[in-house]
């Protein structure tokens, strides 16, 4: 058992997942395929993810099941907002939550492959997922890791 790791990440955050396969040449003449993510900014993301985390975990690798708790906080639209005097009123249809792409599974897989090798072994290792996408400022990822529970596994069953 280890105690919640918690930590903020801000910025914006970038969905990785989607890949695409390259045919690179090689000098000796024969073609190797290479796999990259298709989203150009996710490398930088997960970057800033990665080194958050080491700034912030100094324990052991984890190699135990887990938990792990991703809110992601964007901004609003400025069409959300009335205008003129009331500039700082939302509109009445506003929607609560944000329901526009980035795809929430696509962020969270970017903060997944980030943290192996510095939080956790492998992120095989996450049995219990709870995502969120609200909005909110300052534009920044909500990160929490727990000890996976048998609660969470009895739910299931």
């Amino acid at each position: 058992m280890f105690d919640p790791i918690e930590f903020l990440v801000l910025g914006k955050a970038r969905p990785a997942g989607s890949k695409r396969a390259l045919p690179v040449k090689l000098k000796s003449g024969e073609t190797k395929t290479i796999v990259v993510d298709a989203n150009k900014h996710s490398k930088p993301w997960k970057q800033q993810v990665a080194q958050t985390a080491r700034c912030m975990y100094h324990g052991p690798l984890l190699d135990e099941p887990v938990a792990l708790a991703l809110i992601f906080v964007v901004p609003r639209p400025k069409s959300h907002f009335r205008t003129g005097k009331n500039s700082h009123l939302l509109r009445e249809s506003a929607p609560d939550r944000p329901t526009v792409k980035p795809d929430l599974l696509k962020l969270a897989r970017g903060v997944e492959d980030a943290l192996t090798g510095i939080i956790y072994r492998d992120d095989a290792l996450i049995v219990d997922e709870h995502l969120a996408k609200v909005y909110g400022e300052p534009e920044a990822t909500i990160v929490r890791i727990t000890p996976a529970s048998e609660e969470s596994a009895a739910i299931i069953s």
